[in-house]
Protein backbone atom coordinates (compact mmCIF):
# COMPACT_ATOMS: atom_id res chain seq x y z
CA UNK A 1 0.00 0.00 0.00
CA UNK A 2 1.34 3.19 -0.97
CA UNK A 3 -0.89 5.59 0.12
CA UNK A 4 0.51 7.33 3.57
CA UNK A 5 -2.17 9.34 4.62
CA UNK A 6 -5.57 10.67 3.15
CA UNK A 7 -8.00 12.94 4.34
CA UNK A 8 -11.01 15.08 2.25
CA UNK A 9 -12.04 18.84 3.15
CA UNK A 10 -15.08 20.46 2.51
CA UNK A 11 -14.02 23.45 -0.29
CA UNK A 12 -17.41 25.13 0.65
CA UNK A 13 -20.32 24.56 3.03
CA UNK A 14 -24.02 25.20 1.86
CA UNK A 15 -25.82 25.68 5.15
CA UNK A 16 -29.39 26.13 6.74
CA UNK A 17 -30.15 27.64 9.66
CA UNK A 18 -32.86 26.83 12.13
CA UNK A 19 -34.02 29.49 15.19
CA UNK A 20 -37.03 28.98 17.59
CA UNK A 21 -39.59 31.97 18.33
CA UNK A 22 -41.64 30.04 21.16
CA UNK A 23 -43.66 32.13 23.02
CA UNK A 24 -44.19 34.84 20.20
CA UNK A 25 -47.33 32.90 18.44
CA UNK A 26 -50.71 34.17 20.08
CA UNK A 27 -53.38 31.49 19.84
CA UNK A 28 -55.23 34.29 18.04
CA UNK A 29 -52.64 34.89 15.58
CA UNK A 30 -53.09 31.21 14.61
CA UNK A 31 -56.65 31.37 14.40
CA UNK A 32 -55.69 34.29 12.01
CA UNK A 33 -53.83 32.59 9.86
CA UNK A 34 -55.66 29.33 9.68
CA UNK A 35 -58.79 31.67 8.45
CA UNK A 36 -56.49 33.55 5.32
CA UNK A 37 -58.60 32.25 2.13
CA UNK A 38 -56.48 29.48 0.60
CA UNK A 39 -56.55 28.80 -3.38
CA UNK A 40 -55.25 25.64 -4.99
CA UNK A 41 -51.34 25.84 -5.15
CA UNK A 42 -50.68 22.44 -7.79
CA UNK A 43 -50.93 20.14 -5.35
CA UNK A 44 -51.53 21.80 -2.09
CA UNK A 45 -53.21 24.94 -0.78
CA UNK A 46 -51.43 28.77 -0.62
CA UNK A 47 -53.08 31.53 0.74
CA UNK A 48 -54.49 34.06 -1.46
CA UNK A 49 -52.42 36.94 0.39
CA UNK A 50 -48.80 36.85 -0.77
CA UNK A 51 -47.67 39.32 1.59
CA UNK A 52 -49.06 38.03 4.84
CA UNK A 53 -46.56 39.57 7.37
CA UNK A 54 -47.67 43.18 6.42
CA UNK A 55 -51.57 42.37 8.17
CA UNK A 56 -51.87 43.91 11.42
CA UNK A 57 -52.43 40.99 13.26
CA UNK A 58 -48.93 39.35 12.07
CA UNK A 59 -46.43 42.42 12.85
CA UNK A 60 -45.17 40.56 16.16
CA UNK A 61 -44.65 37.59 14.08
CA UNK A 62 -42.82 39.33 11.16
CA UNK A 63 -40.87 41.11 13.63
CA UNK A 64 -39.55 38.13 15.14
CA UNK A 65 -38.74 36.59 11.61
CA UNK A 66 -36.95 39.85 11.01
CA UNK A 67 -34.65 39.48 14.15
CA UNK A 68 -33.65 36.22 12.86
CA UNK A 69 -33.00 37.47 9.55
CA UNK A 70 -30.72 40.12 11.07
CA UNK A 71 -28.71 37.49 12.94
CA UNK A 72 -28.64 35.52 9.84
CA UNK A 73 -26.85 38.67 8.11
CA UNK A 74 -24.71 39.60 10.97
CA UNK A 75 -23.26 36.14 12.13
CA UNK A 76 -23.28 33.59 9.54
CA UNK A 77 -23.25 35.48 6.04
CA UNK A 78 -21.29 38.52 7.78
CA UNK A 79 -22.20 41.18 5.49
CA UNK A 80 -23.51 44.86 6.35
CA UNK A 81 -26.35 44.93 4.26
CA UNK A 82 -29.91 43.93 5.82
CA UNK A 83 -32.16 41.33 4.86
CA UNK A 84 -35.91 41.79 4.68
CA UNK A 85 -39.13 39.55 3.99
CA UNK A 86 -40.16 40.53 0.04
CA UNK A 87 -43.39 38.28 -0.11
CA UNK A 88 -44.81 35.71 2.82
CA UNK A 89 -47.80 33.50 2.63
CA UNK A 90 -49.72 30.85 4.36
CA UNK A 91 -49.35 26.69 2.97
CA UNK A 92 -51.24 23.92 3.92
CA UNK A 93 -51.15 20.35 3.36
CA UNK A 94 -53.75 17.95 3.98
CA UNK A 95 -53.87 14.82 4.63
CA UNK A 96 -52.39 12.24 1.69
CA UNK A 97 -50.96 15.61 0.53
CA UNK A 98 -47.01 17.10 -0.14
CA UNK A 99 -45.41 19.48 -1.51
CA UNK A 100 -43.74 19.62 -5.49
CA UNK A 101 -40.35 20.37 -5.85
CA UNK A 102 -39.32 23.78 -6.25
CA UNK A 103 -36.83 26.60 -5.56
CA UNK A 104 -37.59 30.49 -5.29
CA UNK A 105 -36.67 33.39 -7.88
CA UNK A 106 -35.68 36.22 -6.95
CA UNK A 107 -34.71 36.12 -3.42
CA UNK A 108 -31.59 35.19 -1.78
CA UNK A 109 -32.84 33.77 1.35
CA UNK A 110 -36.37 32.04 1.95
CA UNK A 111 -37.65 30.73 5.24
CA UNK A 112 -40.24 28.39 6.59
CA UNK A 113 -42.24 29.23 9.95
CA UNK A 114 -43.82 26.51 11.35
CA UNK A 115 -46.47 28.48 13.86
CA UNK A 116 -48.57 25.70 15.17
CA UNK A 117 -48.41 22.39 16.08
CA UNK A 118 -47.55 19.94 13.86
CA UNK A 119 -49.02 16.43 12.98
CA UNK A 120 -47.01 13.42 13.85
CA UNK A 121 -45.47 11.87 12.77
CA UNK A 122 -44.31 15.44 10.84
CA UNK A 123 -43.69 15.44 6.96
CA UNK A 124 -40.07 16.47 6.58
CA UNK A 125 -38.28 18.85 3.76
CA UNK A 126 -36.15 17.43 2.02
CA UNK A 127 -33.50 19.32 0.26
CA UNK A 128 -31.76 18.26 -3.20
CA UNK A 129 -28.15 19.08 -4.02
CA UNK A 130 -27.86 19.33 -7.70
CA UNK A 131 -29.63 21.77 -9.25
CA UNK A 132 -29.03 20.79 -13.09
CA UNK A 133 -29.51 17.89 -15.25
CA UNK A 134 -26.97 15.15 -14.41
CA UNK A 135 -25.79 13.13 -17.69
CA UNK A 136 -24.08 10.83 -14.93
CA UNK A 137 -25.60 9.88 -11.60
CA UNK A 138 -22.99 8.54 -9.28
CA UNK A 139 -25.10 6.97 -6.39
CA UNK A 140 -23.54 6.99 -2.48
CA UNK A 141 -24.49 3.54 -1.08
CA UNK A 142 -27.42 4.49 1.30
CA UNK A 143 -25.52 3.55 4.49
CA UNK A 144 -22.58 5.54 3.62
CA UNK A 145 -24.20 8.63 2.74
CA UNK A 146 -22.44 12.02 4.51
CA UNK A 147 -22.13 15.59 3.73
CA UNK A 148 -19.95 15.09 0.69
CA UNK A 149 -21.83 12.70 -1.42
CA UNK A 150 -25.49 12.23 -0.06
CA UNK A 151 -28.01 13.85 -2.82
CA UNK A 152 -30.39 14.81 -0.46
CA UNK A 153 -31.40 15.93 3.27
CA UNK A 154 -33.90 15.97 5.56
CA UNK A 155 -35.33 17.88 7.79
CA UNK A 156 -37.78 17.53 10.17
CA UNK A 157 -39.29 20.79 11.87
CA UNK A 158 -40.22 21.50 14.98
CA UNK A 159 -43.69 23.47 16.31
CA UNK A 160 -42.18 27.28 16.61
CA UNK A 161 -39.20 26.43 14.36
CA UNK A 162 -37.98 28.98 11.65
CA UNK A 163 -35.67 27.56 9.23
CA UNK A 164 -34.12 29.90 6.95
CA UNK A 165 -31.89 28.21 3.70
CA UNK A 166 -30.88 29.45 0.14
CA UNK A 167 -33.32 30.28 -2.19
CA UNK A 168 -31.57 28.42 -5.12
CA UNK A 169 -32.06 25.20 -3.47
CA UNK A 170 -34.42 22.70 -4.71
CA UNK A 171 -36.68 21.85 -2.20
CA UNK A 172 -40.27 19.59 -1.28
CA UNK A 173 -42.07 18.55 1.23
CA UNK A 174 -42.88 15.17 1.78
CA UNK A 175 -46.61 13.32 2.20
CA UNK A 176 -48.69 14.13 5.14
CA UNK A 177 -49.18 10.49 6.14
CA UNK A 178 -51.88 11.77 8.98
CA UNK A 179 -55.56 12.54 9.12
CA UNK A 180 -54.89 16.09 9.89
CA UNK A 181 -53.10 19.27 8.26
CA UNK A 182 -49.85 20.19 8.44
CA UNK A 183 -49.79 24.19 8.62
CA UNK A 184 -46.38 26.68 7.60
CA UNK A 185 -45.63 30.00 6.56
CA UNK A 186 -43.11 30.50 3.95
CA UNK A 187 -40.98 33.99 2.86
CA UNK A 188 -38.69 34.86 0.76
CA UNK A 189 -35.80 37.69 1.25
CA UNK A 190 -33.59 40.49 -0.48
CA UNK A 191 -31.31 42.64 0.67
CA UNK A 192 -31.06 46.27 1.24
CA UNK A 193 -27.76 48.61 1.62
CA UNK A 194 -24.90 49.18 -0.33
CA UNK A 195 -23.62 46.47 -2.93
CA UNK A 196 -19.88 46.83 -4.86
CA UNK A 197 -18.10 50.32 -4.82
CA UNK A 198 -18.20 53.34 -5.96
CA UNK A 199 -14.48 53.62 -7.64
CA UNK A 200 -14.63 50.30 -9.27
CA UNK A 201 -17.91 51.26 -11.01
CA UNK A 202 -19.84 48.42 -9.32
CA UNK A 203 -21.81 50.56 -6.23
CA UNK A 204 -25.05 49.60 -6.37
CA UNK A 205 -27.42 51.00 -3.62
CA UNK A 206 -30.34 48.40 -2.99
Amino acid sequence: MTVVSHEAHPLFAEPYFRANIAGTITPEQIRFIQGLKMVNNMENLISENLYIFEEPELKSIGDAVQEILDIYARDVLCIPQRLYVTQSWSLTNPPGVGMHGHSHSNSILSGSLYYCELPQPPAGMVFTRHVTYQQIDLAPEADRRNVYNSPITRIIPKQNDVILFSSRLTHMVEQNMTDKPRHAIAFNTFVKGKLGKYRDVSELQL
